[in-house]
């Protein structure tokens, strides 16, 4: 079916399945289809989907009793579209969301390299584990002595240096404002600068590095050493998303802190240290919820979130706060929820270490787990993945034909390494059927950017069957 005029193309990018504005007049159904009935009710309004698409015609309103496609011609066409002139293979696995029937597969059930698809995997376990309106606490304790304040990390690695901003995700909590708490209780104390500061970051525990992750990728600022406390997801200003991080995020952090104090007429000596102390919290400051995390983590794909996710994940389990400790924790929870690991080998929560695989199957299953009930934790999840011409990673895809059959109805988690590109997400089709694919292409010599347009093209096919 052709989509490719403006005012069709205006209408896709309306056509956003969460967080998003929609147009006045737009009756809203489930983006999912639930056994019970009455779970309808209590459906989040950011995860309902529009029956209508601006000027769109010819797409009918979601619906479980919508005929599934012709499987036939639904293989022919992606195995066209997943034709790629370059070197590379490219697996694929697709399933109706509301019966599970697999619709087409392409070595679906053979594990690949999923990049940041593996995301999918820490998001459900953050969700399930942390609970979606958890927030993590970044405090000030009195120390040892009268003058010795301690600042001891909580897990918020998205922490700004200004004021707190309750609206933000990205410096919800921010060190000025603690700063402000902080001189107010000192001076309810009757204590006078300078002050000596202490830095607390032992909730994670081991190498603040993966073994696992290139030189190259660390060197590039892909990710950095992780912390329990950190500014701008480990950046050294939010805006710049690339480029050398911070390698000591936590003791930067407590430096910002420092200048804060200052700014608050709190002089502090000059030399910060590591310890702990279990004196009476003097100030704190919240992160944003771990829903709002999670999902940012997803649409931006944030590799230092993801990670610090992994390890608040094990520390809630009781288990070491460590690398290790993290993947398995994570691992632990994904099986509970339903989701077999047998086959699955996961080496970090990004999907950025070296020796992760997990197959096609596997990703439709986890997505296929988050649609079965988008107002559970784990649903949350699905607020967070990109939309296919409109957010996140995937704002700047499907905006030219044939990829463009797939704006604003593909949702859908990205992944990019140098020779990796992957999509895992869900479409809704043009007869209002909901279908979950993952696509996951690897050995691409030419460079993940070169096959983009192929996975796009074949999420397109999905759209338009």
């Amino acid at each position: 079916m052709g989509r490719t005029s403006k005012a069709v193309t205006s209408g896709l990018l309306i056509c956003a399945l969460a967080a998003v504005t929609v147009p006045a007049g737009l009756h809203l159904i489930p983006a999912f289809l639930p056994q019970d009935p009455a779970a309808v009710a209590v459906i989040p309004a950011a995860q309902l989907a529009p029956t209508g698409i601006s000027t769109l015609t010819g797409i009918d309103p979601l619906s479980a009793t919508a005929p599934l496609p012709d499987a036939a011609q639904l293989s022919a066409d992606l195995t066209k579209a997943l034709t790629f002139d370059g070197e590379g293979t490219f697996s694929m696995y697709v399933a109706d969301a509301s019966s599970g029937t697999p619709l087409f597969s392409q070595d679906g059930q053979t594990a690949r390299i999923p990049a940041s698809n593996l995301k999918l995997l820490t998001a459900a376990a953050a969700l399930k584990t942390l609970g979606p309106d958890t927030h993590f606490t970044t405090e000030v304790l009195a120390g040892s002595s009268a003058t010795e304040i301690v600042l001891r990390g909580g897990g918020d690695t998205m922490l700004a240096a200004g004021e707190s901003d309750p609206e933000a995700v990205m410096g919800h909590a921010g060190l000025a404002t603690l700063a402000q708490q902080t001189a107010t209780a000192l001076s309810k104390a009757g204590v006078a600068g300078p002050v000596t500061l202490t830095l607390d970051d032992t909730v994670f525990t081991g190498p603040s590095l993966n073994p696992k992750w290139t030189k190259g990728d660390v060197d590039a600022g892909e990710i950095a050493p992780i912390f329990p406390i950190a500014l701008n997801a480990g950046r050294f200003h939010p805006e710049v998303l690339s480029g050398p991080r911070p390698q000591d995020s936590a003791m930067t952090t407590a430096q910002a802190f420092a200048d804060a104090l200052a700014d608050a007429g709190v002089a502090t000596t000059e030399t910060i240290g590591r310890g702990t102390s279990t004196g009476a919290v003097l100030a704190s400051v919240e992160s944003a919820t771990v829903a709002g995390q999670a999902q940012y983590m997803l649409a931006e794909s944030d590799n230092y979130v993801a990670e610090a996710l992994g390890r608040m994940v094990a520390v809630k389990m009781g288990s070491e706060a460590s690398n290790a400790g993290a993947v398995a924790a994570v691992r632990q929870v994904v099986e509970q929820l339903g989701l077999p690991m047998n086959g699955v080998v996961s080496t970090d929560n990004c999907g950025l270490a070296e020796g992760n695989l997990i197959s096609p199957e596997r990703l439709v299953q986890m997505v296929s787990l988050m649609l079965a009930d988008p107002s559970s934790d784990v649903g949350q999840a699905l607020a967070g993945l990109p939309i296919a011409g409109l957010s996140g990673s995937l704002s700047q895809r499907f905006v030219a034909a044939p990829q463009l059959d797939g704006a604003g109805l593909v949702r859908a988690k990205t992944g990019s390494l140098n020779e990796v590109t992957a999509l895992s997400g869900y479409v809704i089709n043009s007869h209002g059927r909901l279908l979950v694919f993952s696509i996951l292409g690897n050995g691409l010599t030419g460079g993940a950017a070169a096959a983009r347009p192929v996975v796009d093209a074949a999420a397109a096919v999905l759209a338009a069957s």
